[in-house]
């Protein structure tokens, strides 16, 4: 993505979008972490710390950047509210550190995880 600014231009990367969303859904209450499913054999995988971007897919649509993110959630807590913190959360962060406004955001838990 390009931004114009009154003191040039700057060119923001997907990953760098995908790394401050992930950082920001998994410091969310009730949030396990990010997840990748697997193409070859269509297993939900629980990613790393730093491989969570691939748990983030980031399009660019109308000047702003639409986000869809999977994770995985603990067990007993309320989907709906833990997305809505996640939505919340993940919007302010990418707002306020990347300057760029952001459309839609969908959340797709893959996974219910117990310890």
């Amino acid at each position: 993505m390009k931004l114009t600014t009154e003191y040039g231009n700057v060119t923001l990367s997907a990953e760098v979008v995908a790394s401050i969303a992930g950082i920001a859904a998994t410091n969310c209450f009730g949030v396990k972490g990010m997840t990748h499913t697997s193409v070859k054999d269509g297993i939900v995988y629980l990613l790393k710390r730093e491989a969570m971007t691939k748990g983030v897919k980031v399009a660019e649509r109308d000047g702003k950047i639409d986000l869809q993110l999977h994770i995985a959630v603990d067990h007993g807590i309320n989907i709906a509210t833990v997305c809505q913190s996640i939505i919340s959360e993940v919007r302010y962060n990418v707002e306020r550190l990347a300057g760029v406004p952001v459309g839609q955001i969908e959340i797709c838990v893959d996974s219910i995880r117990v310890d």
